[in-house]
């Protein structure tokens, strides 16, 4: 009886012991892991609890870990007959493959009403917290709001970098009307791709103005570092836009200081009322720039528009070209 009884003890305890030890192994396998207490050191770190900004731009990103980001406020989501958020989308719509890279698209929203707007049209939105200021009217081409609001643009784009994700930045008053990834270059020894203003014939050549509506950047050391300076010249370029002052970066030591490689986008392809493309079979995007008002862009690339879908609906040997077009509402937005 009394060896029964010893026996039955040894089982038991055999038994707790494999039943502790399998709790152990589940509980502690980093797939079903979850932490009693949740303000642990790993926790409070993005790494393992991902902030809001960090869900975004993983529901919008690529396989590759790349987004394409624009950002609004509600002078851009708001019109009298069509805004300049319905025209940027409806190039994404009547473009050739262009349709399903709205997938990728994260909106970023500096007031609340652009979230609201971007919310109702079910894009991936993220709402800009901006420490007080809302820009939630037009910013003059600029004028000192305009420029606050660039910097706070290539503040916000620098942290994305940070946290592991390639970007395409674009304005929405670029109209998207085939698909940039097919010109634009996956080589990773390329660290950014950016716009031009007008195209001097050489991609690598830094005599290239650049324009930041439409650029790629690929995350990595480098080009982290590039943006911390960027941004650390902000208070020392009073009255410059962003712009200036990365062409000037660009055309400086910083990139032989970085190791870094820029390829400078010809504008056959990625077009602009600066100068506009002389192809209209080779062009990808087209840029209101050149341009000083909302309701000029909006009504010259509403022309884009409407020449593009005669364009699409023509005949082989017929002619087109958006060097036609006199983008007369933005020529005359300069004397407003």
């Amino acid at each position: 009886m009394y060896g029964l009884k010893n026996y039955c003890t040894h089982i038991i305890a055999f038994s707790l012991f494999f039943l502790t030890l399998l709790c152990g192994l589940i509980l502690y396998n980093p797939a079903t892991f979850h932490p009693v207490f949740p303000y642990t050191r790993n926790s409070v770190n993005r790494t393992s609890q991902q902030d809001e900004l960090e869900l975004a731009l993983a529901e919008a990103s690529t396989e590759n870990r790349t987004v394409i980001i624009a950002m609004v406020n509600k002078a851009y989501v708001e019109g009298d007959d069509k805004s300049m958020l319905d025209l940027f989308l409806n190039g994404f719509w009547f473009g050739e493959n262009t349709r399903d890279l709205v997938n990728h698209l994260l909106l970023v929203n500096v007031d609340q009403a652009s979230y609201e707007r971007c919310k109702f049209l079910r894009l991936h939105c993220y709402k800009l917290e901006t420490d007080g200021v809302e820009f939630d009217r037009e910013e003059v081409y600029m004028s000192n709001e305009f420029i606050k609001m660039m910097w706070r643009r290539t503040f916000f784009l620098g942290e994305v970098l940070v946290r592991g994700y390639n970007f395409i930045f674009t304005d929405t008053d670029v109209l998207w009307l085939r698909n940039p990834f097919q010109r634009l270059s996956f080589n990773e020894n390329i660290d950014l791709q950016i716009s031009t203003d007008s195209f001097n014939g050489d991609q690598w050549s830094q005599r290239n103005p650049i324009n930041t509506g439409f650029y790629m950047v690929r995350s990595n050391k480098k080009t982290i570092k590039l943006f911390d300076l960027w941004y650390s010249r902000k208070e020392e370029s009073i009255g410059q836009k962003e712009q200036d002052v990365l062409d000037g970066m660009l055309h400086g030591e910083v990139l032989k200081n970085l190791d870094m490689r820029v390829r400078f986008l010809n504008t056959l392809y990625f077009s602009g009322f600066c100068q506009d493309s002389k192809d209209i079979r080779a062009v990808t995007t087209v840029h209101a720039n050149c341009c000083r008002t909302i309701s000029a862009k909006v009504a010259d690339l509403s022309a884009v528009i409407d020449t593009w879908k005669r364009f699409k609906r023509s005949a082989a040997n017929e002619t087109f070209t958006f060097g036609d077009l006199r983008h007369a509402a933005c020529a005359h937005s300069w004397g407003k």
